[in-house]
């Protein structure tokens, strides 16, 4: 009997065991899960603090900008550049890891860009190789034309392709927000951050490249200066041959230039390449007969100076419908050789044209607005043009002589130097009483369309408190005239002329009174706040001059 309990006890013993070792077992795989579960959530969290970061960062999607460029200028013809990839300095930058540093030198319009663009593409087609990549556009606002921005930009670009490296991006925005991106201070935050990244062993065989270092606007010398700084990273950049650009970088010994006046033989053969493309392209839509074809070949052959450009607008010219065959070639003769005597011609063509005044008008707001305009914004800042159909401003628009590009409804000068020709050579022309006077026209304009457009609550949604990523954007949107408006109007205050002020005193006065608060409503939908902020700041030095302005001064301030 004793032996069968102790038996009995046994067995039940070994029933505990086995249930405790069970349960035990069943008690890890959930505390496993647990942690899994945990782990996960984490790593989610994170994630979308990264990705809010990115957001917060972009100014930019250096992709699209490469396409959009392309796109603007015909697409990439990889026979016109390809001698720059032969090139030797190209092979030797590329190979020496001594040589830090390649400079692209040229005059406007000889193709730099799109020289860039096919570098870039045969950088990417080598997978030891990490090209990032930022395109400068002084006509396309502080989002691409200052130091700063050319640093988020590739901050950005190097955080997308290495996520590992979003941890320096953090490492202040987490502490401060976006506005370290922002404030008087961003640019020594992003440069920290970017020589973080650059100097991460993590980061292998990286080649930054900016184009059109000469279109950096805004603190052009830190940005020579950071590049000059040794770190692991080699860089490609482009500019024109500018006396202010052409002593930076330093560190000339790991230096490497390509001047294209210098090598004028390859040039010429990849513009006589890119005439044969544009030629068979323009001879296939307008179906050329043989004599037409050649002479529009003999003529852009002997008159093109090398330069891309030249050649890019007369057939621009020349692919207009109202351009007949049989006309062609006496249209020709009407291009003289050089870019400023053709961007002459255009402005005497324009002069003659039926509608030269809206010409004018259109050419005068582009020529002094602070970044590209889209269509809505430029037909509520021209009041002539708010009569007109879409396809009938687009016909202006096309009056305009090839002096402006049209691309996904956002109008911008077809090449930079356009718009300093229209600056510094036809002034009169475009601006008769003085860009100051424009700057005031386009600040009484745009405070009269914020007078006009902004109301309460003006995307209906119906109750405060709403975080501004769970908005959409109605359609259509009541803010898409206006945006330009909205964020730059008092810049053109600052920049109109000093007698501007006391002549608008009842047109900033109604503003203030009725529609203050609804503009930082606007500003919050446009994620555009800060520039409120700044915006008032600037403001305040204007009118604290006055007297009558004190009480707006003291309630208004952001």
């Amino acid at each position: 009997m004793e032996q069968y309990n102790s038996q009995e006890s046994q067995l039940k013993m070994d029933k505990l065991n086995n249930t405790a070792a069970a349960l035990q077992a069943s008690l890890g795989n959930i505390y496993a899960e647990i942690q899994s579960q945990a782990k996960h959530q984490t790593k989610t969290q994170e994630d979308g603090k990264d990705q809010q970061c990115l957001r917060d960062l972009f100014v930019t999607d250096p992709h699209k900008d490469k396409k959009n460029i392309e796109d603007k200028k015909g697409g990439l013809l990889k026979d016109s550049c390809k001698w720059i990839l032969e090139h030797k300095d190209f092979q030797n930058f590329k190979n020496d890891a001594k040589s830090q540093i390649l400079w692209i030198k040229g005059d406007p319009g000889k193709g730099k860009t799109m020289l860039l663009c096919s570098i870039i593409d045969e950088l990417e087609s080598d997978p030891s190789i990490s090209p990032y990549y930022f395109f400068c556009q002084a006509t396309g606002g502080v989002r691409l034309n200052t130091a700063t921005s050319v640093l988020r930009g590739l901050i950005y670009h190097l955080a997308r392709r290495n996520p590992q490296l979003i941890k320096h991006v953090r490492k202040n925005y987490d502490y401060i927000g976006k506005t370290v991106f922002q404030d008087e201070n961003a640019w020594h935050e992003v440069r920290e951050i970017a020589t973080a990244m650059l100097n991460d062993p993590s980061l292998k065989n990286a080649i930054l490249i900016v184009d059109a270092l000469d279109e950096c606007m805004v603190d052009r010398n830190r940005l020579l200066d950071f590049i000059s700084e040794h770190s692991p990273a080699k860089w490609i950049v482009s500019s024109r041959n500018w006396v202010d650009v052409e002593g930076s970088p330093n560190g000339s010994d790991q230096r490497v230039r390509i001047h294209l006046e210098l090598n004028q033989n390859s040039v010429s053969k990849a513009v006589e390449s890119y005439i044969e493309i544009k030629v068979n392209q323009l001879s296939e839509r307008k179906e050329y007969d043989q004599a037409t074809r050649d002479g529009v070949l003999e003529h852009l052959q002997k008159n093109s100076g090398g330069t891309f450009l030249w050649v890019s607008l007369v057939c621009e010219e020349l692919s207009k419908p109202d351009v007949r065959n049989r006309h062609t070639l006496g249209k020709l003769e009407l291009f003289p050789a050089g870019l400023d005597c053709l961007y002459k011609r255009m402005i005497e063509q324009i002069d003659k044209s039926e509608d030269a005044q809206l010409c004018r008008e259109i050419l005068a707001t582009v020529l002094v607005a602070y970044r590209p305009i889209t269509l809505k914004e430029l037909c509520a800042l021209i009041k002539s043009l708010g009569n007109l159909k879409d396809k009938e401003v687009k016909e202006v628009i096309a009056s305009c002589s090839s002096l402006l590009s049209l691309q996904h409804d956002v109008v911008s000068f077809v090449h930079q130097s356009a718009k300093d020709y229209l600056l510094n050579e036809a002034p009169g022309k475009m601006l008769p009483r003085g860009i100051a006077h424009q700057h005031q026209m386009m600040f009484a304009r745009s405070l009269d369309l914020l007078c006009e457009i902004l109301e309460r609550d003006i995307y209906n949604l119906h109750a405060p408190g709403h975080l501004i990523h769970e908005v959409s954007t109605p359609d259509p949107d009541p803010l898409a005239p206006i945006r330009y408006s909205c964020i730059f109007w008092v810049d053109h205050l600052h920049d109109s002329s000093a007698t501007s002020l006391s002549s608008e005193n009842d047109r900033i006065s109604v503003f203030f009174e009725k529609k203050y608060l609804y503009w930082l409503e606007a500003l919050s939908l446009l994620h555009s706040i800060y520039t409120g902020v700044k915006g008032m700041g600037g403001l305040e030095t204007y009118l604290v001059s006055s007297s009558e302005w004190g009480e707006y001064i003291l309630f208004f301030k952001v």
